[in-house]
């Protein structure tokens, strides 16, 4: 074909010469009416010659995997794979390729689709121990890692490569594409689920023993529960407000009620450090929220403002050119250098509004809080605390750049928030 791919079709096929026959015809139909670049890959082991036959029959590549299991299989594709999308699916005709259309027309609304059987829309032609078997470890994984999808074992995905290559993943078994999904998840990606008809394969045994395959997931659901649960995924800051940990809840809506209150009329605000925090969705019209972790910016367009990758260090913007900064539980993440405060006044325009937010120190419910938490939930935050600041030492700080302080508030005790008045130019 020449040129560039725009789409990799990867298809694991163990012992599937017979149905590999009847679907690549189908699928290179498909592809061909849809006009782009493609190229198909077959992935097995230990090819037999009627699976060698088909392939070269209709244009497609063979790939021996390297790793063992469908995960491997998976792997082996994603590695020999050119197209600026990878479609995945069975070999067995559960997978119609019709259905890839749909999937290639909604592509630009996430980095990954899903022929999803279990959303409004979806069906599944399934015995009924197996369909029963599906939906509860859907529903467990669903729930357990608190995701927002249905269908978490469907193999019928589109995924833009750039989310998948040079990822790494451990599940060499059927656990990868719920391992896929999570931590696509936390790094922020987009996933979508489109409503699919799933139709039993027609020819020959599934490879998949059932028991086996719920053991595979259940061993992967502590892994990925860890990860899910930790300040690594993209989401972190905004599951906080509905946490089923009544302090952490508490906490969080305390401080997004006490910081809208405080920019409240203050203009265009910049968010420094802005994570995922819901507090990005409620700033004023022209805001920009900044952070230097990509994954949350990702995670972040769903707030629909501007957001912007750069460092407190080194603010991305001229003087004077917000009146409201705000700063919440930044700088103790940061060395304690002047820089950073600096950096805040420069881009505050004369006679704007500066919110800090940080834990007090001077505090002893802030210092037991912390030892909790820290105890408690062992992938927070708090040990990453570096720089440890008062309510004093900051009022000094400020007061000697001409700052007047305007408001403090606290939230236990514990998490310090200051409202400074910038002084006027002249």
């Amino acid at each position: 074909m020449g040129g560039s791919i725009d789409l990799s079709v990867i298809i694991p096929a163990l012992r599937e010469g017979p149905n590999l026959a009847l679907l690549l015809p189908l699928l290179r139909g498909v592809l061909n009416r849809l006009g782009i670049p493609y190229e198909i890959l077959v992935i097995t082991r230990e090819p037999d010659v009627q699976t060698r036959e088909v392939t070269a029959q209709f244009s497609a590549k063979l790939v021996e995997q390297t790793a063992p299991g469908y995960g491997g299989a998976l792997l082996t594709g994603f590695a020999n794979a050119s197209g600026a999308y990878w479609l995945t699916m069975d070999a067995d005709l559960s997978h119609q390729p019709d259905f890839i259309a749909k999937l290639w027309g909604e592509k630009e609304k996430a980095e990954v689709s899903i022929a999803s059987r279990y959303v409004k829309g979806g069906t599944a032609s399934m015995p009924a121990l197996r369909f029963v078997m599906s939906r509860t470890l859907n529903f467990f994984f669903s729930r357990g890692l608190d995701l927002p999808f249905r269908d978490m074992s469907s193999g019928f995905r589109l995924y833009k490569s750039t989310a998948l290559r040079g990822e790494t993943y451990a599940a060499r078994n059927f656990a990868i594409l719920q391992e896929i999904l999570v931590r696509g998840y936390a790094q922020g990606w987009k996933i979508q689920e489109i409503p699919f008809h799933y139709a039993p394969r027609q020819l020959g045994k599934s490879k998949a023993q059932l028991i086996g395959f719920a053991w595979d997931y259940l061993k992967a659901l502590w892994s990925l529960w860890r990860l899910r649960n930790s300040i690594e995924s993209a989401d972190y800051d905004s599951r906080a407000y509905d946490s089923i940990i009544f302090i952490q809840r508490y906490w969080q809506r305390s401080r997004f009620r006490h910081i809208t209150q405080l920019i409240a009329g203050e203009g265009r605000v910049l968010d420094v450090g802005c994570g995922s925090s819901r507090i990005i969705g409620a700033l004023p019209p022209g805001s920009v929220a900044l952070d230097i972790l990509l994954r949350k910016l990702r995670f972040a367009r769903k707030y629909s403002k501007h957001v912007v990758q750069g460092t407190g260090f080194a603010l991305p913007f001229p003087d004077a050119s917000f009146p409201c900064v705000l700063s919440s539980q930044m700088i103790e993440h940061v060395p304690k250098e002047p820089q950073v405060l600096d950096e805040l006044c420069r881009v505050l325009a004369p006679g704007g509004r500066l919110i800090l937010g940080t834990p007090d120190y001077a505090n002893w419910e802030w210092v037991i809080t912390e030892k909790i938490y820290e105890k408690v939930v062992p992938g927070g935050y708090a040990h990453e605390h570096i720089s440890h600041y008062t309510r004093r030492e900051l009022i000094d700080t400020f007061e000697k750049r001409g700052f007047k302080l305007e408001d403090t508030r606290y939230i236990l005790k514990g998490e310090l928030i200051l409202a400074f008045r910038k002084p006027r130019a002249g």
